[in-house]
């Protein structure tokens, strides 16, 4: 298991997380409805080209909405359009862009370089 941090300050971002896959994009999305997530709660996957770290929308307790208002758009949740929307709790340091429109997929993308990747051994 691992769970991600902070690069800048180190306060944990997430509780322990296993790898897995995303599940297959919704194509559901111009209904006005919220997709469902594109992992399942308590897992990770990585994304593409490895810069990015797909969670749970309910994964990441230790961020907070971005203060800027113009990166938190969207009607039914965050677009996830406008840069970074997610925040370190700790220091404020951009951290996610947390994506949950009604026209979006249902998921958060914490950027690889902003996190540490701690292991925790299951004792």
């Amino acid at each position: 298991m691992i769970y991600f941090a902070c690069a800048a300050c180190e306060q944990p971002l997430t509780g322990d997380l296993r790898e897995s896959q995303m599940f297959p994009a919704s194509d559901n999305l111009s209904d006005h409805r919220i997709a469902a997530p594109r992992v399942a709660r308590g897992t990770y996957a990585i994304n593409y080209d490895a810069t990015r770290f797909i969670l749970h929308p309910d994964d990441v307790p230790g961020t907070t909405r971005h203060a800027d208002s113009k990166r938190c758009n969207g009607c039914c949740g965050l677009d996830g359009q406008d840069g970074p929307n997610l925040v370190c709790l700790g220091c404020g340091v951009d951290v996610a862009t947390k994506e949950s429109d009604c026209w979006t997929d249902n998921l958060v993308a914490v950027i690889a370089a902003a996190v540490l990747t701690n292991s925790r051994s299951s004792s």
